[in-house]
Protein backbone atom coordinates (compact mmCIF):
# COMPACT_ATOMS: atom_id res chain seq x y z
CA UNK A 1 0.00 0.00 0.00
CA UNK A 2 1.09 3.70 -1.01
CA UNK A 3 2.42 6.37 1.53
CA UNK A 4 -1.12 8.06 2.74
CA UNK A 5 -1.42 11.38 1.30
CA UNK A 6 -2.91 13.89 4.35
CA UNK A 7 -4.66 17.63 3.23
CA UNK A 8 -5.63 20.98 4.88
CA UNK A 9 -9.02 21.56 5.99
CA UNK A 10 -9.23 24.08 3.56
CA UNK A 11 -7.91 21.49 0.40
CA UNK A 12 -11.49 19.42 1.69
CA UNK A 13 -13.40 22.54 1.89
CA UNK A 14 -12.19 24.32 -1.28
CA UNK A 15 -11.74 20.84 -2.80
CA UNK A 16 -15.15 20.31 -5.06
CA UNK A 17 -14.61 18.67 -7.71
CA UNK A 18 -10.42 18.06 -7.35
CA UNK A 19 -10.99 15.61 -4.77
CA UNK A 20 -11.15 12.06 -5.74
CA UNK A 21 -9.91 8.81 -5.74
CA UNK A 22 -10.30 4.95 -6.08
CA UNK A 23 -9.93 1.73 -3.53
CA UNK A 24 -7.91 -1.36 -3.87
CA UNK A 25 -10.42 -4.38 -5.51
CA UNK A 26 -11.78 -6.59 -2.79
CA UNK A 27 -12.81 -9.86 -3.05
CA UNK A 28 -16.41 -10.35 -1.77
CA UNK A 29 -15.90 -13.79 -0.53
CA UNK A 30 -18.81 -16.60 0.50
CA UNK A 31 -17.57 -16.06 3.94
CA UNK A 32 -17.94 -12.73 3.86
CA UNK A 33 -21.69 -13.01 2.61
CA UNK A 34 -21.96 -15.65 5.26
CA UNK A 35 -20.51 -13.80 7.85
CA UNK A 36 -22.75 -10.60 7.00
CA UNK A 37 -26.11 -12.74 6.95
CA UNK A 38 -25.08 -13.89 10.66
CA UNK A 39 -24.59 -10.21 11.61
CA UNK A 40 -27.58 -8.83 10.03
CA UNK A 41 -30.25 -11.82 10.38
CA UNK A 42 -30.49 -11.87 6.92
CA UNK A 43 -30.36 -15.61 5.73
CA UNK A 44 -32.50 -15.14 2.48
CA UNK A 45 -31.39 -18.41 0.62
CA UNK A 46 -29.99 -15.93 -2.32
CA UNK A 47 -26.58 -14.66 -0.38
CA UNK A 48 -26.20 -18.15 1.46
CA UNK A 49 -27.08 -21.93 -0.11
CA UNK A 50 -25.07 -21.64 -3.77
CA UNK A 51 -27.31 -24.99 -5.02
CA UNK A 52 -31.10 -23.09 -4.60
CA UNK A 53 -29.44 -19.55 -5.59
CA UNK A 54 -28.42 -21.80 -8.89
CA UNK A 55 -31.40 -23.15 -9.33
CA UNK A 56 -34.28 -20.80 -8.09
CA UNK A 57 -32.68 -17.37 -9.22
CA UNK A 58 -31.55 -15.49 -12.34
CA UNK A 59 -28.10 -15.04 -10.28
CA UNK A 60 -26.83 -18.54 -11.25
CA UNK A 61 -25.83 -18.50 -8.05
CA UNK A 62 -25.15 -16.51 -4.74
CA UNK A 63 -25.26 -13.05 -4.32
CA UNK A 64 -24.09 -10.29 -1.42
CA UNK A 65 -26.13 -8.60 0.40
CA UNK A 66 -26.68 -4.60 -1.04
CA UNK A 67 -25.91 -3.53 2.33
CA UNK A 68 -23.17 -5.78 3.03
CA UNK A 69 -21.45 -4.21 -0.61
CA UNK A 70 -22.50 -0.43 0.63
CA UNK A 71 -20.35 -1.26 3.92
CA UNK A 72 -17.39 -1.87 2.40
CA UNK A 73 -17.41 2.06 1.73
CA UNK A 74 -16.15 2.33 4.86
CA UNK A 75 -12.81 0.39 4.40
CA UNK A 76 -12.69 1.47 0.58
CA UNK A 77 -12.91 5.49 1.08
CA UNK A 78 -9.77 5.20 3.82
CA UNK A 79 -7.73 3.85 0.85
CA UNK A 80 -9.10 5.65 -1.71
CA UNK A 81 -8.88 9.33 -0.27
CA UNK A 82 -6.25 11.88 1.54
CA UNK A 83 -6.17 12.01 5.06
CA UNK A 84 -7.16 15.50 6.76
CA UNK A 85 -4.38 16.80 8.75
CA UNK A 86 -4.83 17.48 12.03
CA UNK A 87 -8.02 15.81 12.35
CA UNK A 88 -9.34 13.75 15.66
CA UNK A 89 -11.75 11.30 13.91
CA UNK A 90 -14.19 11.28 10.67
CA UNK A 91 -17.64 10.01 11.04
CA UNK A 92 -20.08 8.51 8.59
CA UNK A 93 -22.81 10.53 8.45
CA UNK A 94 -25.31 8.66 6.38
CA UNK A 95 -26.71 9.04 2.72
CA UNK A 96 -28.65 11.28 0.83
CA UNK A 97 -29.05 8.85 -2.21
CA UNK A 98 -28.46 4.97 -2.76
CA UNK A 99 -29.36 2.71 -5.95
CA UNK A 100 -28.43 -0.61 -5.77
CA UNK A 101 -28.25 -1.45 -9.78
CA UNK A 102 -26.59 -4.82 -9.89
CA UNK A 103 -25.85 -7.70 -7.83
CA UNK A 104 -22.35 -8.61 -6.24
CA UNK A 105 -21.98 -12.71 -7.11
CA UNK A 106 -20.17 -14.45 -4.46
CA UNK A 107 -16.05 -14.43 -5.33
CA UNK A 108 -16.25 -11.47 -7.60
CA UNK A 109 -14.04 -8.34 -6.78
CA UNK A 110 -15.39 -4.84 -6.16
CA UNK A 111 -13.82 -1.49 -5.55
CA UNK A 112 -15.04 2.00 -4.85
CA UNK A 113 -14.18 5.27 -6.96
CA UNK A 114 -15.10 8.44 -5.03
CA UNK A 115 -15.20 12.17 -6.23
CA UNK A 116 -16.00 15.22 -3.50
CA UNK A 117 -19.07 17.17 -4.66
CA UNK A 118 -19.10 19.37 -1.84
CA UNK A 119 -17.87 20.28 1.63
CA UNK A 120 -19.08 22.94 4.04
CA UNK A 121 -18.18 23.93 7.66
CA UNK A 122 -21.43 22.99 9.62
CA UNK A 123 -19.65 24.87 12.72
CA UNK A 124 -16.02 26.02 13.59
CA UNK A 125 -14.04 22.02 13.61
CA UNK A 126 -17.16 20.41 11.68
CA UNK A 127 -16.67 19.44 8.05
CA UNK A 128 -19.56 18.06 5.95
CA UNK A 129 -18.39 16.11 3.02
CA UNK A 130 -20.18 14.81 0.21
CA UNK A 131 -18.98 12.17 -2.33
CA UNK A 132 -20.39 10.56 -5.46
CA UNK A 133 -19.45 7.04 -5.05
CA UNK A 134 -19.76 4.13 -7.69
CA UNK A 135 -18.90 0.52 -6.34
CA UNK A 136 -17.72 -1.14 -9.30
CA UNK A 137 -17.61 -4.82 -10.20
CA UNK A 138 -14.64 -6.29 -12.02
CA UNK A 139 -15.55 -6.99 -15.40
CA UNK A 140 -19.34 -5.55 -15.57
CA UNK A 141 -20.06 -2.59 -17.56
CA UNK A 142 -22.43 -1.94 -14.82
CA UNK A 143 -21.85 -0.49 -11.47
CA UNK A 144 -23.03 -2.49 -8.32
CA UNK A 145 -24.35 0.31 -6.71
CA UNK A 146 -24.06 4.16 -6.80
CA UNK A 147 -24.65 6.94 -3.66
CA UNK A 148 -24.49 10.15 -2.62
CA UNK A 149 -22.25 9.61 0.84
CA UNK A 150 -21.54 11.92 3.36
CA UNK A 151 -18.89 12.03 5.71
CA UNK A 152 -18.14 14.23 8.69
CA UNK A 153 -14.60 14.83 9.89
CA UNK A 154 -13.65 16.77 13.39
CA UNK A 155 -10.83 19.05 13.36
Amino acid sequence: MSEVKTISAEELLGGAGKISGSSEWVTVSQEMINTFADATRDHQFIHIDAERAKAETPFGGTIAHGFLTLSLLSSFVVEALPRVENAKMGINYGCDKIRFLMPVHAEKRVRGHFKLVDCTERKPGELLSKYEVTVEIEGSDKPALIAEWLGLTLV
